[in-house]
Parts: C-alpha cells; structure tokens; sequence
C-alpha cells in the first residue's frame, strides 16, 4: 500500500509597506536615538515646554472630549475585545482556529516588549508632583510610590498593533459573509487614524511627554510590521480535531 505524504508549502512572510526589512532598521534606529538623547538628558526642555503648554490651555470641556478620544488606545479594554471578538466570528465561519491566532500575536507581542521596555526606561509621567527636572529624567531613580512607567506610551504603541490586527479580521470576516472587499483607503484609516489621536490625546491630557508619545509612535509602527509580516494561513500547526487547524482566508496584502 502506497504511503501518501502532504506537502506543506513553504513558509513565506506577508508583504507590507514599505517593503523590506530597511524601513524596520530604520524604525529600531530612531527608537535607540530618541533613548540615547534622553538619556544625555537632550530633549528635556522640548517634553517640559510641552507639559507646560498643554497645562495651560485644558479647559474642561476640552479634556472630557480628550479623554474619550483617548480610550481608542485602550488596549485592555477596547482593543482585544474588539480584536477577539472578530477573531471569534471569523473562526466560526471559518471553521479554523487560525483567526484566533492573530489576537494571541497581538497580545504576546505587546506584552513582552512594551511592558518591559517601560520598566527599563524608569520614567515618571508629566503629572508627577516630583520637581521638574527630576520627574523628566529618563532611567531615574524614583521613590517606590511614584508612578515610574511613562516611556514608551503605551497607549500610542497599542494601537499600531491591535488596529492592524482588526484590519486584518475585518478583511477576513468581509470575505467569509462574501461582501465586496472595502477600499483599502478604509484600513489604512483604520491602522493610520487611532495612533495619531490617541497620540494627541495623551499627550495633551499630561499623561505621556510628547518623546514618550513618540517613542510609542515609533515602537508601534514597528511591532505593528511584525505582526502584519505573520503568514497566519501557513503557519504550522498540529492536526488537531474537526481539522480546525485548516488554513484561514487571510489575503497576503490589504
């Protein structure tokens, strides 16, 4: 009896643009300069000058509408929900464990970058009562009760990757209920709209200095590539029961 063997086809990664991996060099560059200038204790004058701005021109009406806008980047609240409960549909109709997978990226790739990235860089917010130029300083040393997780924003890096995480379910659940495919004017509205008012938003309510909001800028844009890089059709996966490991309907570009 002849032995039939499947033939898996080969591992290749999802386009993005810029294409390349220059554009990722370029990215990880900037993160590294805006730390180093921080660190020489450049730029500060820029983050206090900010803080002292954005101070005095809050009205109350201003900073409610703020403070709405700013739970785009929420990631907890708003944003994986949002993320898995697309994923849920799309595995559904889908049959596939895949979709799943993408929400689970997302979060592992926040999580083990952000979160660290924030403990090593020790930075205490713009509302913090310590004197100014020791609550702007970078890798400080600050008392046990002082908010210390300022740099990067986390808030503007989330939603680099979750947005494009929904863009990438959006599509896919558009394609399974076999609607026409929306303009991708619409999903890079989707990756581009949030980051840009979540990062005004955190930055003018004094919860980020303006570099913290930058360095989430760019640390998200970057992670975001990662994951949009993902070949979630392909990736490897066990047998597992009612073939729930069979390939999704992700498209290789948006």
């Amino acid at each position: 009896m002849r032995e039939t063997t499947t033939v898996r086809r080969p591992l290749r990664l999802r386009p993005v643009r810029p294409s390349g991996w220059w554009f990722d060099g370029l990215l990880v560059a900037a993160v590294v300069a805006l730390t180093a200038a921080l660190a020489a204790g450049q730029l500060l004058d820029v983050d206090l000058t900010v803080r002292e701005w954005v101070n005095a021109h809050r009205p109350e009406p201003a900073r409610q509408v703020a403070v709405v806008f700013n739970f785009l980047g929420q990631g907890g609240w708003v944003l994986m929900p949002l993320t898995f409960g697309l994923g849920v549909a799309v595995a559904v109709r889908t049959r596939s464990i895949r979709p799943l997978l993408v929400g689970v990226g997302a979060f592992a790739l926040t999580s083990f970058t952000i979160g660290p990235a924030k403990i090593w860089a020790d930075r205490a917010a713009p509302s913090s009562t310590l004197p100014p130029e020791e609550s702007v300083q970078i890798f400080a040393t600050l008392p046990p009760d002082e908010w210390d997780l300022s740099y990067p924003s986390g808030h503007v890096a989330n939603t680099f990757v979750w947005y494009g995480a929904v863009a990438l379910l959006l599509a896919a659940l558009l394609r399974t209920l076999d609607r026409p495919a929306a303009p991708r004017s619409l999903y890079v509205a989707i990756r581009v709209a949030p980051p840009a008012i979540v990062l005004c938003t955190t930055t003018y309510l004094g919860w980020h200095w303006i570099t913290d909001s930058v360095a989430g800028l760019l640390l998200g844009l970057l992670l975001g590539r990662l994951l949009g890089r993902v070949p979630w059709d392909d990736l490897p996966l066990p047998a597992l029961p009612g073939g729930v490991h069979r390939r999704g309907v992700f498209t290789d570009d948006l």
